[in-house]
């Protein structure tokens, strides 16, 4: 699964030179927390709400009105965005775009295409949305936990059991542990699980957990 995939298309920009009044427009009309800076078709910058909002003036202000919207006017998105933008390309696999978010402590990321061209915005949202299909959670099948020792040829170990017993895994993943062990994860439709679960513990599996999740 690629990040293009999963991505908001046609996203809402701004240029350098839109006003703050008009970005805090587009982020109230648009319902969105972020906005990418587009300039001569390239990505020059991004801008949030929390960067709108800290140049707001006070409650406590002794402006008039007609002077915070003649200030407001002056500033322009160049004067505060960020200029320095975490962004992923299209083609990237969406763990990519989960793992920049992770490591930067942001929410979102502007997507590019290989000319640098904005093509698209991806949220947390989205990341959990991706990994809710992936998991094929909203089916409601039963989920397996192994705990199983890091070593070569448990994986096509574990496969002949479930082809064995005549059970077919519809999603497999690994998560590795400390010690040299791994939980692995694996759902389907089981219609015995406590015969699956025996034949796995009789070749020396460790099932941490069987249990349905979903509907």
């Amino acid at each position: 699964m690629f990040v293009r995939n999963r991505m908001s298309k046609d996203p809402v920009n701004v240029t350098p030179e839109t006003s703050i009044d008009d970005a805090l427009a587009l982020l109230k009309v648009h319902k969105i927390r972020r906005l990418p800076v587009e300039e001569s078709g390239k990505l020059v910058g991004i801008i949030t709400d929390k960067d709108l909002m800290r140049v707001m003036p006070s409650d406590a202000t002794t402006l008039s009105k007609f002077e915070i919207n003649d200030l407001l006017a002056k500033i322009k998105i160049r004067d505060i965005m960020a200029k320095s933008v975490i962004s992923v390309n299209e083609g990237a696999p969406i763990e990519e775009a989960a793992l920049l978010m992770s490591r930067n402590h942001i929410s979102g990321l502007p997507v590019i295409s290989n000319d640098g061209a904005i093509v698209g915005v991806i949220t947390e949202t989205d990341i959990f949305d991706a990994f809710v299909d992936i998991m094929d959670l909203e089916e409601g099948k039963v989920r397996l936990t192994l705990e199983v020792d890091d070593k070569i040829g448990v994986v096509k170990d574990i496969a002949t059991i479930f082809t064995e017993t005549g059970n077919n895994i519809d999603s497999f993943v690994t998560c590795p542990k400390t010690g040299g062990k791994y939980d692995i994860i694996i759902r389907g439709n089981f219609e015995d699980v406590d015969g699956l679960t025996n034949k796995l513990t009789e070749h020396g599996y460790t099932v941490i957990q069987a249990s349905h999740i979903g509907h």
